[in-house]
């Protein structure tokens, strides 16, 4: 499973005639757990949003263990391996906090019937169970974005990119966020898109910085923290790591 990897290769993209996002941009991921870090600008956000095909690149393609989304025949083979969580998860009027999680696993392509079924595990994976009957405009910003997770869950997906998950979250939201990451990464690939650098070395197994559309570093988080010499913390290091490879434009 850890073979699996997310391909960017010469990818370019840009918003209507403004600069380009991203020029002949290639890598890879193919860590089980991975941050993608920068400042606000760096392309993150839209690196997340290509690779979840919601944005289509100019030039170049996106790929997820050889399966490409600019593929008409593979597209929705892609969608139903590659989940993503926006950083604004949106509640659908009406529904409960089952029913939503169920409609995205239909979404997926699951029959009506299964994705019922499969809503009932994946809320207790992301220990909503108490909160199934819900109204789902009902929920806390961090319930909100479980609820999210949970719906990538009910179709299995292989891979799950999740940008920006704890902006606004409170400590123990935070924690319950943290926990839930370390489950995940155990049978599944997570990138964790962000510009806060606490719990790296506990988290993540590959730290990738991204600066204006151009990687600056990628690597092991042991690697990423030898950037910082003789930090006194290991959240110290990696703002010293961070401040060093992205200087002023944090």
């Amino acid at each position: 499973m850890r073979a699996m990897a997310l391909t960017f290769a010469s990818l370019s993209f840009r918003y209507g005639r403004k600069a380009d996002v991203f020029s002949d941009f290639s890598t890879r991921i193919a860590s089980s757990s991975t941050v993608l870090l920068g400042p606000n600008g760096a392309g993150k956000s839209t690196l997340m949003a290509l690779a979840a095909s919601h944005l289509t690149p100019a030039a170049g393609a996106v790929t997820w263990n050889g399966v490409s989304p600019s593929s008409r025949r593979e597209r929705a083979r892609y969608r139903r391996a590659v989940a993503w969580i926006p950083q604004q998860i949106t509640p659908v009027p009406g529904l409960t906090v089952r029913e939503q999680i169920a409609y995205a696993g239909w979404l997926k392509g699951l029959s009506r019937t299964a994705a019922w079924e499969a809503s009932e595990t994946a809320l207790a994976r992301v220990q909503l169970e108490k909160l199934a009957g819900r109204k789902s405009h009902e929920v806390s910003g961090g319930q909100l974005r479980r609820m999210g997770i949970a719906g990538a869950l009910t179709h299995q997906s292989e891979i799950i990119l999740m940008d920006e998950p704890t902006a606004g979250l409170d400590p123990t939201q935070r924690g319950v966020f943290r926990d839930l990451v370390a489950e995940l990464s155990q049978t599944m690939n997570v990138v964790v898109s962000t510009h806060q650098t606490e719990d790296l070395a506990d988290l993540y197994e590959e730290v990738f910085v991204l600066s204006s559309g151009r990687v600056r570093f990628q690597g092991s988080t042991a690697e990423f923290h030898a950037l910082a010499g003789q930090a006194a913390s290991p959240r110290d290091s990696a703002e010293a790591a961070y401040s060093t490879l992205v200087g002023r434009e944090a």
